[in-house]
């Protein structure tokens, strides 16, 4: 099948793409050509916030498969339904766990309630647009999302405390509990998705398997670094006795955050491959470690 792929190299689009490519389909990237492409996939250069250049690029093409990896708003993905939507046998849209609202009873499932103010929010209107939009359409909700070449400071956060012997401040108690999913998981679930006519009209939470504390994390993330997990400096304080601006201290929202993968693994027979401390170990080896950020000198002006 003709795929494109909005992104393409930076974090998820990269293992999605590779694993389309294994598969034999015909690849297309939409980005800005900041990186290179990999060898075997075409690249259309743009920026998608300039609606009549992506017209103009996009109006003599035909793809049976969309996946979207970074609308973030639904003024990203619309001009891209209407430009291709005719076209289409399927749009995979990367949506958000942020978009539920806080519960009382975790975990989350695909029908609960939506948090209108949660930062999110853009991403919910685009899935409700694409229920009212004509074309087969599959959301997915990642929880928080980690792996080489993540750019978001998640496990990047405690590796560069853990492999300079720092303390690890902690917000609360270290008891709320979250969950994490590697992005090879959720690369082979969107692809599992693409095409599959069981999945149109639908929202799949994914994410790990097992969920985990705060504490938890931490120890987790010296085992994958080869520290002694027993041998971590943590130090719990209130949040709330500090104020931060508008930096993070703390790189996971403070509450319980976790959502419920039952249904991916039902209709897709998905299955997440990597354990916590495989998944973490694997960010260790294969990209924190070769980056040498170790060496780096590194501010810690917020921990202080």
């Amino acid at each position: 099948m003709r795929v494109l792929v909005m992104g393409g190299t930076r974090f998820i689009g990269v293992y999605l793409t590779k694993i389309l490519l294994a598969q034999g389909h015909d690849v297309t990237l939409f980005n800005r050509g900041n990186k290179p492409a990999p060898e075997g996939v075409n690249l259309i250069k743009g920026d998608r916030k300039d609606i009549d250049g992506l017209r103009a690029q996009l109006s003599g093409e035909t793809f049976d498969i969309v996946f979207d990896n970074n609308g973030r708003e639904l003024s990203d993905t619309q001009p891209l339904i209407e430009i291709l939507g005719d076209s289409l046998q399927h749009f995979v849209y990367v949506s958000s766990a942020g978009v539920y609202q806080k519960t009382e009873q975790p975990p989350h499932r695909e029908g609960d309630p939506i948090d209108p103010n949660s930062r999110h929010k853009g991403k919910f209107h685009t899935e409700d647009y694409l229920a009212k939009a004509g074309v087969p359409w599959t959301s997915v909700r990642p929880v928080y999302i980690y792996g080489p070449q993540n750019y978001n400071p998640l496990e990047a956060w405690f590796f560069d405390r853990i492999v300079r012997n720092r303390p690890l401040p902690i917000p609360g108690n270290g008891l709320h509990i979250t969950q994490l999913g590697h992005v090879q998981d959720l690369a082979e679930a969107m692809v599992a998705i693409a095409g599959n006519s069981i999945t149109h009209g639908k929202i799949y939470n994914i994410s790990g398997e097992r969920f985990v504390t705060f504490r938890g994390l931490a120890q987790a993330c010296a085992i994958a670094a080869n520290v002694n997990p027993d041998q971590l400096k943590l130090v719990f304080y209130n949040p709330k006795a500090f104020d931060f601006g508008k930096q993070k201290a703390f790189p996971i929202r403070l509450q319980h955050f976790l959502a419920d993968v039952s249904q991916a693994r039902i209709d897709l027979g998905w299955e997440p491959k990597f354990s916590l401390v495989d998944g973490l170990k694997d960010s260790f080896a294969r990209d924190y470690a070769p980056s040498e950020r170790q060496n780096v000198k590194l501010e810690f002006p917020r921990d202080e």
